[in-house]
């Protein structure tokens, strides 16, 4: 491709997620922060989270159970969540002895318990392992939630509650479901009550807050003390 195009197909890229943040922002916030609230009534009181996706969506479902075991801004109990595809071994025993699309729904009728919260993830809200974990999560009592692609959707349907993104490009709709990923982190560590929280503005509450980012490189911004991560 000549660099003209390049930069046109870039242009092309950014116009697309910019779109789909301003439709975020307009009709999916809360939303996210009542998942949020929700979360925050759940775990701390024993439940967990089960999360799934495939591809580029199991790695934002990981994204999220990192955060929540480990942690997103600032220091605070961890939590159980479990990314069901990263346990390789059931991974691929299920898929061998039952089939792809059972992948997840066996994950879940072994894990999940009436109360827990199941996020799938999906980009065209059509994979067949994903509509069978949802089945099988709401037959469990589990509350199913999803993030997809536009609407309408076999995922979305199935879901209690779902969050679409209208964009057709995959890559737009995975980076939409990051930035919600994270406000959902955001809002789950306002309604727990960790010290110093940032506040969805950007602000910090009176005092100076450390800012941390929770991939665990432990980077503090804003000119607070930070517990690191304890050392391997």
């Amino acid at each position: 491709m000549a660099r003209a195009d390049v930069l046109r197909a870039a242009h092309a890229h950014c116009q697309s997620l910019q779109e789909a943040l301003v439709s975020l922002r307009e009709g999916g916030l809360e939303q996210v922060a009542q998942w949020g609230r929700h979360l925050a009534a759940t775990l701390p009181v024993g439940g967990r989270l089960l999360a799934a996706g495939n591809g580029g969506s199991a790695a934002q479902a990981q994204h999220l159970t990192a955060e929540l075991v480990g942690r997103y801004q600032r220091e605070r109990p961890a939590y159980s969540a479990i990314a069901l595809h990263a346990d390789t071994s059931s991974l691929t025993a299920i898929g061998n002895d039952y089939g792809f699309e059972e992948l997840y729904a066996r994950q879940v009728a072994a894990h999940g318990r009436p109360g827990d919260v199941l996020m799938l993830l999906s980009t065209s809200g059509r994979s067949p392992n994903l509509l069978a974990a949802a089945d099988t999560g709401r037959a469990a009592g589990l509350r199913v939630w999803a993030m997809t692609g536009p609407r309408p959707n076999p995922l979305a349907f199935r879901a209690d509650e779902a969050l679409c993104i209208g964009s057709g490009s995959t890559a737009t709709v995975q980076e939409s479901h990051l930035v919600a990923l994270h406000l959902l982190c955001e809002s789950f560590d306002h309604e727990v009550g960790v010290p110093g929280h940032e506040l969805p503005d950007g602000t910090a509450p009176a005092g100076g807050a450390a800012s941390v980012d929770g991939d665990g490189d432990g980077a503090a911004a804003g000119g607070g003390a930070v517990a690191p991560y304890p050392p391997p």
